[in-house]
């Protein structure tokens, strides 16, 4: 059962979203050489206990380079099924080679979907892949034609171990804090865990300082997704990182 510790800087709330769907884009190797082609699987569902359900095809998927500059991956993705909750169901994949050193930032952008709340939900998804050399990562993925809102790592969002904390910034589409935005997190399992614990130990909530920063402690390897979430007039927005956590170094 995964212990979830949330810095001071957060204000914690209750489990308010309860067994939330996320999008997930999730590399098959957080981290490569230059020239090595990487996987990636666009997938929906709850993330924790791998329960998982169709995906929409995201409006659109492209990569920023180290440099900054955007390729289009679009044409690059191709429809697969994955096992779900109850059978198979539609998940999203697409290759990926990076020809130079440095972090490239994955983003799936999804239409606006129907959920169980009053408005509709519309997502952004991101994911750092590192090559070899750390240049890249605090590039910005995103603008305001995207989302009017943004997630973004203050710490480095690799080179991880179990008990780091992890800060991150949401701003607006001007740059300003959002303070008091929900930011929740959860860990990720490849197969659906043979104990599903409470609700409030599944998925952490907080909320941003007033400096719209959110603090967290991932405290355990794997795949984690944290995600802030915004009402807008005609949809509620939700910006989604997910980030590695490797195992503890052999002593």
């Amino acid at each position: 059962m995964p212990a979830f510790r949330f810095a001071v800087l957060a204000v914690l709330v209750g489990a308010a979203f309860a067994h939330a769907h996320y999008h997930m884009l999730l590399p098959d190797k957080p981290a490569v050489k230059a020239g090595e082609a990487v996987t990636f699987t666009f997938q929906n569902g709850h993330p924790f206990e791998h329960e998982l359900s169709d995906a929409t095809e995201p409006e659109a998927v492209y990569v920023v380079n180290p440099d900054g500059t955007r390729t289009n991956l679009k044409k690059e993705l191709k429809k697969i099924t994955v096992d779900g909750a109850e059978g198979k169901v539609t998940a999203y994949q697409l290759t990926f080679t990076p020809a130079k050193k440095g972090d490239y930032i994955l983003v799936a952008v999804s239409p606006e979907l129907k959920g169980g709340g009053k408005l509709p939900h519309k997502d952004v998804t991101k994911v750092v892949l590192h090559v070899q050399t750390q240049k890249g990562w605090d590039n910005d993925a995103v603008d305001d034609t995207t989302t009017p809102f943004d997630l973004q790592p203050l710490t480095r969002p690799y080179g991880l171990t179990p008990g780091t904390a992890f800060h991150v910034d949401v701003l607006d589409a001007e740059g300003k804090p959002v303070r008091r935005c929900p930011v929740e997190v959860e860990r990720y399992n490849a197969t659906p865990p043979k104990v599903i614990p409470p609700d409030e130990l599944v998925t952490a909530v907080s909320r941003t300082s007033r400096t719209g920063t959110a603090v967290v402690t991932l405290s355990e390897a794997g795949w984690w997704c944290i995600t802030a979430t915004k009402d807008g007039e005609k949809a509620q927005h939700r910006c989604t990182l997910w980030v590695y956590v490797d195992p503890s170094p052999t002593k």
